[in-house]
């Protein structure tokens, strides 16, 4: 495959049919099934050809067994020609965003890839060495199988020639990277300011998962999926206030989640997986690729995809059920119009009601999501439009575990609620636009904005003294009201050009984030005493409600810029750049609306990448990279309560090793993560203490492993130490509520005595953490068992799928802990649905 760049055919590449690297390969001995797959996969997916064998006819006629599931197109010819042993070669603009409906049994090659193109409004051609992917008007009929190979200049053949494709040098809004093999991840997916890029040329750990498999898997939330890598942890249990993340062992608040690029657009609580495409997950600072977030996270960065048309029409409805008696149906509509189906639409929308997982509650849920989208030769745009409403009657609790226990006391019953009588309401209504321009061949333009309004209305139970051994505290009860109003901007350049041997990806951006906030806080007269194992009913508040009053304002501004260079064909890639930002907030009074604080800073985050390919399946990376926080808004518990503290900066250090086997991937990292530690003084104010370093090695492994058999596996090794603290004694302690070890593993198998059905299974390990920094006392660790099975058939001329999943299939009680804030983990929960397209 050869590369030509330049400033007009920047992003022009020809791939020359049944070219061959000279390049040594290690692999060619025990491995090379593993290097052919790699070969297969990207040669179908850049329009290149296949290896042949020379009796080619004899091929064709031959009869052959194929398994091939439904999937995207691109991958199902990529897997039948390995299969086969034949050439088939396809622009990669005539099998995007296009599926096949999968192919199992006996079949020969010719009628194989007509039944894998059915409904594509494409057909074959035979070519020289094989076959090409054809527009369905321009297929020649292919020769008799029994006929010597077809000739250049025969003219029963289509010969083409090298294969001109021109390739969008950023992402596309609605635009997808092709999945890898298996279809649970993608092979690559958007880095922020740095557009979109393959995994291997990323140097970041990413990892961007499918709605294949959140569907599969029946997520429910993003972080049902999310929690399939193990440097990301819940902190917070399912249907509780909100689903707050640890990532490298610092927390990403919900709040701090992305939508298409643009942070505070998606509810600050949860986001339903029904909205979701792709999740793309950053491990690490991401202040320079995406800005810094409103909650200044700096473990890692989530961005959500939203969904879009595909070519294919869409009408899918799936009724669902979860324990105990949670009913919903979710409607799933999607149409593309025009005569290139320029314009998509896609319609989303869910309802649902009944007790879910906490004895005595209720979740009724409500949504609706529109995207229309349209997408030119040079043009894409994008809107989206989401309304969302999840009402909970007893919600799942969390508390603070007394610091000073002579024992941390055994987590109580999964389904019980230690705060009887908790009311949730929240409500999110999102509008966002992207739009995205090619101005020249090498130079795009791009720009987003949204508005979010989001309120939550709640009954806000807190102890006035913690758990302690035996489960005992005393409970206040309140009302907590609050809204928040966000617009979120994002605009830039992207700008593809050579300096002699050297190619530029110049890229320059902006940010802008704007949000207001308020809250209403009223406590109850009195309090009462309780226990966890057998807990009271709330005090009565009863004090009248008041509305929510402006609490911050906060502005983030932001300019960067970033150039990637590489030579030697993109075997050598080195990124420089700097976002410099702007942090103002001010602080009011919720009684009075009297202004209580401010301040304004400015700090320049760097970041340096660089990724090195001493073979074309191996990356070694590195990185340094900064990031930066807005100071923690102290909130309710501390003396200091609704003060400002001030903005900090975290630094990463990072190198790693990433392997693409063909069918595989393999990644590992070691990383150092530094931020300062926070800690509640002897005065009851949340401050500043030294520094919390934390230190790691990650393992993963994701892909094929056999025809059918598809899993993803990784292990976080941690070493979370304090260091220059104020307290000598906890200097060198591992902070509070980080584990050092985690591991997520799971199958996902089509068994091959039954066509159709499929079996899957997930294992989540997570040691034990210390409960304050002290570090006398430790949690135990836990490990949670889910399995799985789905079923494809047709019904009356339908297809439909079945689906049954059980999570915490041993019904394990757990805590979830940050440290002395505590939850527990879900029960053993039964999850069914039944999806058909119409």
């Amino acid at each position: 495959m050869k590369l030509v760049r330049g400033t007009a055919d920047a992003r022009r590449t020809t791939i020359a049919c049944g070219e061959r690297s000279a390049e040594p390969d290690a692999r060619r001995s025990g491995l090379r099934p593993a290097a052919v797959a790699a070969g297969l996969a990207a040669a179908v997916l850049a329009g290149g050809a296949f290896p042949v064998p020379a009796a080619h006819a004899q091929t064709a006629a031959a009869t052959v067994n194929a398994d091939i599931p439904a999937g995207p197109l691109g991958e199902a010819l990529s897997r039948f020609a390995a299969q086969t042993g034949v050439t088939v070669q396809a622009d990669p603009a005539m099998v995007r965003g296009k599926t096949s409906p999968g192919l199992k049994g006996a079949t020969t090659v010719e009628d194989g890839l007509r039944r894998l193109l059915a409904g594509s409004g494409h057909g074959i051609a035979r070519t020289a060495s094989g076959y090409a992917v054809v527009a369905q008007s321009a297929t020649a009929p292919a020769s008799p199988p029994a006929s010597p190979p077809a000739s250049p200049s025969s003219p029963d053949s289509t010969t083409l020639p090298a294969l001109q494709v021109t390739a969008n040098a950023g992402l596309m809004t609605g635009g997808l990277v092709q999945p890898y093999a298996g279809g649970q991840v993608a092979r690559g997916g958007s880095v922020g300011l740095l557009g979109s890029g393959d995994v291997m040329d990323t140097p970041f750990s990413t990892v961007n998962y499918t709605s294949d498999l959140i569907e599969n898997q029946q997520a429910r939330t993003a972080a049902d999926t999310l929690i399939n890598d193990a440097s990301v942890r819940l902190t917070t249990g399912s249907n509780g206030f909100d689903d707050t993340f640890q990532i490298r062992g610092y927390a990403v608040g919900s709040g701090d989640v992305g939508f298409n690029g643009m942070y505070g657009l998606v509810s600050s609580n949860r986001v339903p997986a029904q909205i979701v495409e792709r999740i793309e997950l950053l491990k690490g600072p991401g202040a320079l690729v995406n800005g810094i977030s409103p909650g200044g996270s700096i473990g890692g960065g989530i961005n959500i995809l939203g969904k879009r048309a595909g070519d294919d029409p869409l009408t899918r409805v799936t009724t669902t059920y979860m324990r105990d008696a949670n009913l919903g149906v979710h409607l799933d509509v999607g149409r593309r119009f025009g005569e290139n189906k320029e314009w998509g639409v896609r319609f989303n929308g869910l309802m649902r009601n009944g007790e879910a997982s906490v004895d005595g509650g209720n979740l009724r849920s409500g949504l609706g999501a529109l995207a229309v989208d349209y997408r030119g030769e040079r043009l894409r745009w994008s809107m989206d439009a989401i309304s969302q409403r999840d009402d909970t009657d007893n919600f799942r609790p969390q508390i603070s575990i007394l610091p000073a226990t002579t024992a941390i006391p055994s987590p109580p019953d999964a389904r019980s609620n230690w705060y009887p009588g908790t009311v949730l309401v929240q409500k999110d209504v999102t509008v966002a636009s992207n739009i995205e321009v090619d101005l020249t061949d090498s130079l795009t333009a791009y720009a987003g904005i949204g508005y979010r309004k989001g309120e939550n209305d709640q009954t806000f139970p807190s102890s006035t003294t913690a758990v302690n051994a035996l489960g005992n505290f005393t409970v206040r009860n309140a009302y907590y009201d609050s809204y928040s109003r966000t617009v979120s901007g994002t605009a830039g350049a992207r700008w593809r050009f050579a300096t002699g041997p050297v190619h530029h990806l110049l890229n320059v951006g902006y940010t802008g984030f704007k949000r207001d906030e308020g809250n209403a806080y009223i406590q109850s007269a009195g309090s009462a005493l309780s226990n966890i194992y057998n807990p009271v009913p709330l005090p009565a508040v009863t004090a009248a409600r008041t509305s929510a009053r402006k609490s911050t304002e906060t502005t983030l501004t932001s300019v960067a810029v970033a150039d990637t260079l590489s030579v030697l064909d993109d075997r050598v890639m080195l990124t420089l750049g700097a976002r410099r930002q702007k942090v103002h907030v001010d602080s009011f009074s919720t009684a009075t609306g009297a202004q209580t604080g401010t301040y304004d800073a400015s700090a320049t985050s760097p970041l340096a990448g660089f990724v090195v390919k001493p073979l074309s399946n191996v990356s070694l990376y590195a990185n340094y990279a900064e990031g930066l926080t807005r100071g923690t808004v102290v909130g309710a518990g501390y003396a200091n309560t609704g003060a400002v503290l001030a903005p900090f900066k975290s630094k990463q250090y990072e190198a790693g090793v990433k392997v693409d086997w063909g069918t595989i991937t393999t990644t590992a990292a070691v990383f150092q993560l530094t931020k300062p530690n926070s800690i509640r003084t002897a005065a009851n104010e949340l401050a500043y203490d030294g520094e919390q370093r934390n230190r790691g090695l990650e393992l993963s492994v994701y892909g094929e492993i056999l025809p059918g058999l598809r899993g993803m596996a990784s292990a976080s090794f941690m070493d979370p130490k304090l260091s220059r603290t104020a307290v000598a004694a906890v200097q060198g302690n591992d902070a509070a509520g980080i584990p050092d070890k985690t591991l997520s593993a799971g199958l996902d198998w089509e068994t091959p005595w039954v066509q159709g059905l499929a079996l899957n299974g997930r294992a989540i390990y997570t040691s034990g953490s210390y409960l304050t920094d002290a570090n006398t006392l430790r949690f135990d660790g836990w490990t949670r068992f889910d399995i799985g099975a789905r079923y494809a058939t047709t019904v009356v001329g339908t297809p439909v799928t079945f689906r049954a999943n059980v999570e915490n299939l041993f019904d394990k009680n757990y805590w979830l802990t940050t440290g002395t804030y505590v939850t527990v983990g879900a029960p053993r929960t039964v999850l069914l649905s039944a999806s058909a397209d119409f």
